[in-house]
């Protein structure tokens, strides 16, 4: 028996078979993949347009995806009136390290700026402040030498104008590719801090997940008042790290916001929802005066 003798006793084809399962799958909406952000604490899948309108918040368990720079400015400050600093300043290879202009020149294409902070003048609640906005999206967030010359600028302009200054952090540590030049930046950008806080002034920081290595082994902690997102990693060295040099197993939950909280390193755990609300009643209980209020007494004369 060959080949087209066996074709012979198949069953014809019925066009009209299983008709109503092709219609059923034609009638299903068709939802884009983009439409759709996992949540990965959850695995729940939530839609886009309703992350974005909860402030990139998980609205099934609270978990804070990380945002932009970008994003942070426009949910923090005042509508249309941050005003940034040094917006062309841009690292290059100080120290000629293998691969670094290549690693630089990705990170700004993936990114969109010049480097891993962004800083400027803001109001918030009507309250001048200077800002400063670190930037997971480049080099997570890594410190070298531009980004704590750019947060010593905004610390030294904030003394000269007797503003205070709220710096929201996100970084991996000193960026290791400029060598001791970026480990200077811990003393340099800590040294300025000092001066502000000579001068009386209220500096906020608010930590945002992660904020580990120099970072937080400098400016991150030295805020009057230190703030951070639920659940963020808030560290210096790793767990791992720790676990391997002590030979002992850490707490749970070690090196989260809530436990740096229960042990007195964080003041106050704040969702991004409620952020900007608790950065304005903290500028006004320390002295700030908004705008609006300036504008009343100012009729009132």
């Amino acid at each position: 028996m060959n080949t087209s003798d066996i074709f012979n006793f198949l069953k014809p084809k019925n066009e009209l078979e299983n008709q109503g399962d092709t219609l059923a799958a034609q009638n299903q909406p068709f939802i884009p993949d983009e439409l759709w952000v996992k949540c990965p604490v959850c695995k729940k899948p939530v839609l886009s347009s309703d992350l974005n309108e909860n402030f990139k918040v998980c609205p099934s368990c609270g978990y804070h995806f990380r945002i932009g720079a970008r994003q942070r400015i426009e949910i923090t400050a005042d509508k249309d009136s941050f005003e940034e600093f040094d917006a062309d300043m841009t690292s290059v290879n100080i120290i000629d390290f293998p691969d670094y202009t290549r690693k630089l020149k990705n990170a700004k294409l993936n990114s969109g700026e010049n480097e891993s902070v962004i800083t400027g003048k803001a109001k918030i609640g009507g309250c001048e402040v200077v800002l400063a906005v670190m930037n997971s999206q480049f080099m997570m967030g890594s410190m070298g030498t531009v980004t704590g010359e750019k947060i010593t600028r905004a610390f030294e302009y904030a003394t000269e104008h007797k503003l205070p200054v709220i710096i929201f952090t996100v970084s991996g540590g000193a960026r290791m590719q400029e060598g001791i030049l970026s480990l200077m930046q811990m003393a340099k950008t800590s040294a300025a801090a000092k001066l502000h806080s000579d001068a009386g002034l209220l500096y906020i920081t608010v930590l945002t997940d992660p904020t580990t290595g120099g970072v937080t082994a400098s400016f991150a902690m030295e805020g009057d008042i230190i703030l951070s997102e639920p659940k963020a990693l808030i560290a210096f060295a790793g767990p791992r790290v720790i676990e391997q040099t002590i030979r002992q197993k850490l707490p749970k939950d070690f090196q989260s916001a809530e436990f740096l909280l229960e042990k007195g390193f964080v003041d106050k755990v704040v969702p991004r929802s409620k952020m900007k609300e608790t950065l304005t009643s903290l500028l006004i209980l320390h002295g700030s005066v908004p705008e609006k209020t300036e504008e009343k007494e100012g009729d009132s004369q």
